[in-house]
């Protein structure tokens, strides 16, 4: 039986004692918001990793995305991006390679990786068609089935899936003249093929066939939005909300096979609107786990959009939305090196946390309180320690000279806290 189907049994795993257990949640209460198809736990079972709890009540959650492309592959290089993703705090990894041998390295991620891992099936498949027959319009349907079977069978804990892009999704973009018609990948892959060949999308046309493969591998479908915008013009559009009703139906159809579901979200979107997208999202899909890519917040951020997409991440994860998909700095621009990958880790885990204390996750605000206290007796450790970057904290605190007098220079809270202490207490 699959976690849904075990949880409507009223059946309480070890696996959702030990999620709950580190959510601060009762056992009950996961088991009931699984039941509902509100929190998911992403772990394949044939991946051996701690199972992760995303949904309702519990902490918010970021994903990392690496990956090669044809231009440029170094899988010594990604897996340093899985060790720098996993040090600074990243609950979840996706591989979106597109160039080299993609399962070689799919296959070592999900190996080496202590976190869930998830992937975009379209990609790989459309790989395999241009190399053997010129084109992705030679793509069947069996050859992107075939696929997603792969990646389930190599132990793939969550896979982006497009089923929400239709012939009548695509009229309505048509007709909706945005400024950026399309710019999910994976989205535009399969939107090509639908239009040349004139066919429906096999993902929604075959969608029992796909829920049949998950069931299998207990495997969680991230529906994704292949008309999320791609600039705040084109945010909360005609289009995006077509998709996203039709998603909200197919997670129903999911939850009653006992098949696990995300709603993937925008993407680019206005900061007057992240919160009503949230809202939008939770009511259409009933409390489904949403899992938002920043969201960015302006369109110019361009060598920062890890900023823009942490500031869209706060609300957004302060509104509801359960996992937090990270945006580096090079975002726009190329594909993200090393420190990129830190970069926006960190910034999405500030984020996340920032949210986290606005949910009154358990155990959010506590963290905050002792880094307080920390300050006030001036303990260094103590306040590296809580940090989201202590290396950096460490390497800075490391050049500055150690006398009192020296450290209120540069920062007043310092030499105000003591200040404030000797009058408060003065005898």
């Amino acid at each position: 039986m699959t976690r849904i189907e075990l949880a409507k049994k009223g059946i309480i795993t070890d696996e959702m004692k030990t999620v709950a257990s580190a959510e601060g949640i009762s056992p009950e209460k996961l088991a009931s918001d699984i039941a509902e198809g509100i929190t998911v736990i992403t772990r394949n079972n044939l991946h051996n990793i701690a199972p992760l709890g995303i949904g309702r009540g519990l902490r918010t959650k970021i994903n990392a995305n690496i990956g090669t492309s044809k231009d440029r592959v170094s899988y010594d290089e990604e897996i340093k991006k899985l060790e720098v993703l996993v040090k600074y705090g990243a609950d979840a990894v996706m591989d979106l390679s597109t160039g080299g041998d993609i399962k070689g390295l799919r296959n070592t991620l999900i190996k080496k990786s202590p976190v869930a891992v998830g992937t975009v099936p379209m990609y790989e498949t459309v790989v395999r068609t241009t190399e053997k027959h010129g084109h992705i319009a030679k793509m069947t349907p069996d050859d992107l089935f075939s696929v997603i079977e792969d990646h389930a069978k190599d132990g793939v804990d969550f896979v982006t899936v497009h089923c929400g892009i239709t012939q009548k999704a695509i009229e309505r973009l048509r007709q909706d003249r945005r400024i950026l018609d399309v710019v999910s990948r994976g989205g535009a892959f399969l939107l090509e093929w639908m239009i040349y060949n004139n066919k429906e999308n096999p993902l929604y046309e075959q969608y029992d066939r796909l829920l049949e493969m998950a069931k299998k591998y207990d495997l969680t479908l991230s529906l994704g939005d292949g008309f999320r915008p791609g600039c705040l013009a084109d945010a909360t559009d005609r289009s995006q909300i077509e998709e996203l009703v039709t998603l909200g139906e197919l997670r129903d159809m999911a939850l009653s096979e006992g098949v696990q579901t995300i709603i993937e979200g925008p993407g680019h979107v206005p900061l007057n609107q992240v919160e009503l997208n949230i809202k939008i999202q939770k009511e259409i899909c009933k409390g489904a786990p949403f899992y938002v890519l920043g969201p960015l917040v302006t369109d110019c951020g361009m060598g920062y959009d890890h900023i823009t997409a942490a500031i869209g991440g706060a609300i957004a994860g302060a509104a509801g939305a359960d996992f937090l998909c990270y945006v580096t700095p090079a975002e726009h621009i190329r594909l993200p090196n090393i420190e990129d990958v830190k970069e926006g880790v960190i910034a999405s885990k500030i984020a996340a946390h920032a949210a986290d204390i606005a949910k009154g996750i358990p155990g959010a605000i506590e963290k905050d309180k002792k880094m307080a206290q920390y300050r006030k007796n001036l303990d260094w450790e103590g306040q590296i320690s809580l940090s989201f970057n202590p290396d950096r904290v460490r390497e800075w605190r490391g050049q500055v000279p150690p006398t009192l007098n020296e450290v209120c220079s540069m920062c007043g809270e310092f030499c105000a806290i003591k200040t404030v202490e000797r009058a408060l207490h003065k005898k």
